[in-house]
């Protein structure tokens, strides 16, 4: 092989074993203890991992290990179902991201503007319907690859084709598939992660003038955020006697003081990482969408290699950053 293979063997091996490592660690830190410890985030995660181990073992590993057996890349099994795989996994990724936004959006903002109301999306037979109807909508759109899928007959060239019966057909299913499984998602992703990011510019600066002693008239987001995190304090406080006593023999005054809600602290930290993967995702999504829609008008291979990178670099550290956000990059067995 030349230095130029060499150098894409090595990249597409790191985000490989990378990507493997950081969604199988996601994916078994969010498995709950118990049964009834199971929670929707932890469901969301688990979904999250699954999906992107599918890219990282069924698509890169092949890719990776093809470099030395070549006669892979001339079948049409391989580019089958490599192909069903990858649109599978990419498809179901983008509604998995779009559910994480939507609970944390519920919880850090649905929640506050509703008074510190359960989330709907608690419900874990509603995340179950929910994540059973992306995973149809992604096998729907990613069947038919099995069948259309092609090596291209060049030598020179290791690409997988896509042979719709007429040029028509492939201009409604990929209208189709850009339309329900990436506009929908993206513009629920975009809402979600802006209206987390107002939030928590609102949150931070109320903090940032009570502590300084200004006290400007709240607004309703940020005196419903303090009313809830006042109402979870005095909630654990009531569990413990010890509390009540030293509540009750404080004085009024300190009730103005910023309190510190370590629950509050936790969520605004996990918030800011979905809003970070959400950043990550939509610059990943807008330039895959610009090479795919180049490579559909001009066979550029250059393009199809670029677009799979784009792909592979996004699985591969987003799992790392959900971990950070959550606590749980670190294990308990080092």
């Amino acid at each position: 092989m030349e230095a130029q293979d060499w150098i894409e063997l090595s990249m597409r091996a790191s985000f490989c074993l990378t990507g493997i490592i950081g969604n199988g660690l996601l994916g078994l830190r969010s498995l709950p203890k118990s049964r009834s410890q199971l929670r929707t985030g932890d469901i969301l995660f688990i979904n999250l991992a699954v999906s992107n181990l599918i890219t990282n073992c069924l698509v890169d590993l092949p890719e990776t290990m093809a470099h030395f057996v070549k006669t892979w890349l001339k079948s049409k099994e391989y580019c089958g179902v490599t192909q069903f795989s990858h649109e599978i996994s990419e498809t179901s990724s983008i509604f998995s991201t779009m559910f994480i936004s939507m609970y944390w959006h519920q919880k850090l903002v649905g929640s506050t503007r509703r008074g510190g109301a359960p989330v709907q999306m608690d419900n874990l037979r509603l995340v179950a319907i929910l994540l059973g109807g992306s995973w149809t909508v992604a096998t729907a759109f990613s069947l038919p690859h099995i069948f259309i899928a092609e090596h291209d007959g060049n030598e020179s060239l290791e690409v997988c084709e896509e042979l719709f019966p007429s040029p028509a057909a492939k201009q409604t299913f990929d209208g189709m598939y850009l339309t329900l499984a990436n506009v929908v998602p993206i513009v629920g992703i975009t809402y979600a992660t802006i209206q987390i990011v107002i939030t928590l510019l609102r949150s931070q600066k109320r903090i940032k003038d009570r502590s300084s002693g200004t006290n400007p008239p709240p607004s309703s987001v940020a005196q419903r955020l303090e009313g809830t995190a006042e109402r979870s304090m005095e909630a654990s406080s009531e569990r413990s006697p010890i509390s009540n006593k030293i509540s009750t023999h404080q004085p009024a005054p300190q009730k103005t003081q910023v309190r510190s809600n370590p629950s509050s602290g936790n969520h605004v930290r996990a918030a800011k990482s979905v809003v970070a993967v959400a950043t990550i995702f939509i610059f990943c999504w807008f330039t895959h969408l610009v090479l795919r829609i180049y490579s559909s008008f001009r066979n550029s291979i250059l393009a199809v290699k670029l677009t799979n990178f784009i792909g592979a670099s996004y699985v591969c550290f987003v799992p790392y950053v959900y971990l950070h956000g959550v606590k749980k990059l670190n294990c308990p067995c080092w």
